[in-house]
Formats: structure tokens, sequence, C-alpha cells
């Protein structure tokens, strides 16, 4: 609906999670693409302190065969840590599996037209708020 009104739109695909649902990265992208999205993004899933443990726990209790797999992965993907807090690593990981994950990124853009730009905002059409009682107005 966003679309059809000229709003335009992207999609993230956060967080891609190794041999969880990163097989889903694609098929979010062509759903994105389809709904008229411009662009798109990812996160690889990221543990900081505060979520590690509650995530491994919830992978163990969800997905106890493939809990070690995708922790490993996720080592794998943090330089052996389940977090990297490197500005520029952070959200994307470096090693094999992650590039891996990039470069299906990155065709499936190209793929799916999902590199377009934004158009220009057009706010001529905004009316400013006017303000009733005590309370001011928005601008």
């Amino acid at each position: 609906k966003l679309y059809v009104a000229g709003v335009p739109g992207g999609v993230w695909a956060s967080p891609m999670i190794p041999a969880l649902n990163d097989q889903e990265l694609e098929n979010i992208l062509e759903a994105a693409a389809d709904a008229g999205a411009y662009q798109a993004g990812y996160i690889l899933l990221r543990l900081p302190y505060e979520v590690k443990k509650l995530f491994q726990d919830w992978l163990v209790e969800h997905y106890p065969d493939r809990a070690d797999h995708v922790l490993s992965l996720i080592r794998q993907c943090r330089g052996g840590a389940l977090n990297d807090a490197e500005f520029g690593r952070r959200m994307v990981g470096s090693g094999v599996y992650a590039q891996l994950l990039k470069k299906r990124f990155e065709k499936a853009l190209k793929r799916f037209d999902l590199e377009k730009t934004v158009p220009d905002l057009d706010s001529s059409s905004f009316l400013k708020p006017l303000s009733e009682g005590p309370q001011m107005a928005l601008f």
C-alpha cells in the first residue's frame, strides 16, 4: 500500500542467523521487491553480552540438533567470539561464512533490482499543524 501511495520503502533482513534463517535471504528480498521496495539491507546476528545467554538458551531449547553448529558459525563470523563490537564489522561479520552471506546478498540485490536511489521527498503538500489550546504547534 505504501508503494502504491508513492512512499519509497526498503527492507532489512535481520537478524540473519547462520544455519537457522539465512537460507531465506533471497526469498525475503524477492518478496520485498515484489511489494515495491527500493532498497534492502541485512544484519548478521549480534550477540552482545546482554542477549548472548538468552539466545543460547533459546537455541538449545528450540533447535537442540543445530545449536552447536549455529554457534560455531556465529563464532566463525565474529573472530571466535559471539559478538564483535567493531564498527564496520559488527553488522556483517568477517570470515568465510560472512563473506558468503555478503556475496549472496549483493547478487540478490542486483537480481531483484533493490539498488534503486530513493527519490527526493516532496514536502510541498505538507501542512503545518495548527496549535489548539495550550499545546504548541509541531513546527
